[in-house]
C-alpha cells in the first residue's frame, strides 16, 4: 500500500503560520469614539497651545474628533493622574512636557501613580526657550539690569509662574542658583494668570514659555529681555540668550503625547505615525517658528530616553533650589 506523503501538506500549514503575525501587523488599530487629549494644565499656558495645534490635525487622520480636556492642578500632577488610570485603549492620551519630567520629586506625597510605569511614549513633539520677560515699566533693559536691580534689593522683585513646579518656577529658579540672585516667587494656578499678573503691573517678572508669551511680546505688554535656549531664536534673532550674560544657563520647554501603561503596539504605531505626520508638515512648522518654538518628533522609543535624560537634569535642580510642595 503506497504511503500519503505528508510533506507538502506541512510546509503549507508552516507558510500560513509564519504569514499570519505579518497579517495581524498590518491590521491597524482605528479609534472607534472621540480621542480625548488631557492637558494638565489651564487654558492659555504653552501646553494647551500646542495640544490645540496637534490636535486639530490629528482628527482628520484618525478619523474621530479630537478634543482638548484641560485638567490643571499641583503642577500638572492631578491631569496626569487622570490620563494615567484611563483605558489604555487609545482614546485618552496626555500633553506632556518637561514639567513631566521633574514634578514627581517635588510632589512626592501626591503622586500616586510612577512616571515611567504608568505611561507609553507616543512621540515627542516640539521644543521651546524659556523667555526671560519684565512689565514694561520696569527700568531693566537688559539681563544685567535686572540681575543688577535684584542684587540692590535682594529679596524685592517678585517672579509670577503657573504654580509650584511649574517649568516657569524651574526655569526662574535655575536663574537665581546661577547668577546667585534673590527674587521672590508668585505662584499662581497656571500660566495664563501669571503672565496676566505681570503684564497688570503687579508682579514684575515672569520666565515662561516664549511660545506662550509670543503675543504679548509683540504687542509691547510684556518686555522680551532674553531667551533661555543655547543660541538666540529664530523669531527674535536680535534677542540675546540668557547664557550670554550667565554662562552655561539653559532652559527648554518640550512638548510630547504619552498614553497609559499597556497600549498594544499597534495603538502606538498608529498614533506614532500620525504625530509624525503632522509635526513634519511645513504648515506646523511655520506655526512652531512664528511662536520661537520647533518641531522636534522623535518616535516612542527615542521619547521615552529624552524623558529619562531630562528627569535627571531637572531633579538636580529641585534639590538644588530646595523646591518643596507646599
Amino acid at each position: 500500500m503506497k504511503t500519503l506523503s505528508l510533506k507538502p501538506a506541512l510546509a503549507g500549514m508552516i507558510a500560513a503560520a509564519l504569514a499570519l503575525p505579518a497579517f495581524i501587523q498590518a491590521a491597524e488599530w482605528a479609534p472607534t469614539k472621540p480621542i480625548r487629549v488631557i492637558v494638565p494644565f489651564p487654558p492659555g499656558g504653552s501646553n494647551d497651545i500646542v495640544g490645540r495645534l496637534v490636535a486639530s490635525d490629528l482628527s482628520p487622520l484618525l478619523g474621530q474628533q479630537v478634543v482638548i480636556d484641560n485638567r490643571g492642578g499641583a503642577g500638572g500632577i492631578i491631569g496626569s493622574e487622570i490620563a494615567a488610570n484611563a483605558q489604555p485603549d487609545g482614546h485618552t492620551l496626555l500633553i506632556a512636557s518637561v514639567a513631566f519630567a521633574y514634578n514627581p520629586s517635588i510632589y512626592k506625597s501626591k503622586v500616586r501613580f510612577n512616571p515611567e510605569k504608568s505611561f507609553t511614549p507616543i512621540a515627542l513633539i516640539g521644543t521651546g526657550p524659556s523667555a526671560l520677560t519684565v512689565n514694561p515699566k520696569v527700568p531693566a533693559k537688559t539681563t544685567k539690569d535686572l540681575l543688577d536691580m535684584a542684587k540692590a534689593k535682594p529679596g524685592a522683585l517678585n517672579y509670577a509662574t503657573a504654580g509650584i513646579g511649574s517649568f516657569q518656577h524651574l526655569s526662574t529658579e535655575l536663574l537665581k542658583l546661577q547668577a546667585n540672585i534673590n527674587i521672590t516667587h508668585i505662584p499662581f494656578k497656571g500660566g495664563g494668570p501669571a503672565m496676566a499678573d505681570v503684564i497688570a503691573g503687579n508682579t514684575q517678572i515672569t520666565m515662561g514659555s516664549l511660545l506662550q508669551l509670543v503675543p504679548h511680546i509683540q504687542s509691547n505688554r510684556l518686555r522680551l529681555l532674553a531667551v533661555g535656549s543655547a543660541k538666540r531664536n529664530n523669531a527674535f534673532p536680535n534677542t540675546p540668550t540668557v547664557a550670554e550674560t550667565v554662562p552655561g544657563y539653559e532652559a527648554n520647554n518640550w512638548w510630547g503625547i504619552l498614553a497609559p501603561a499597556g497600549v498594544s503596539p499597534a495603538i502606538v504605531r498608529k498614533l506614532e505615525a500620525a504625530v509624525e505626520k503632522v509635526v513634519k508638515t511645513p504648515e506646523m512648522q511655520k506655526k512652531f517658528d512664528s511662536q520661537g518654538a520647533e518641531v522636534l518628533y522623535m518616535n516612542s522609543v527615542t521619547y521615552g530616553k529624552y524623558i529619562k535624560a531630562e528627569t535627571t537634569k531637572w531633579s538636580k535642580v529641585v534639590r538644588d533650589a530646595g523646591i518643596k510642595a507646599e
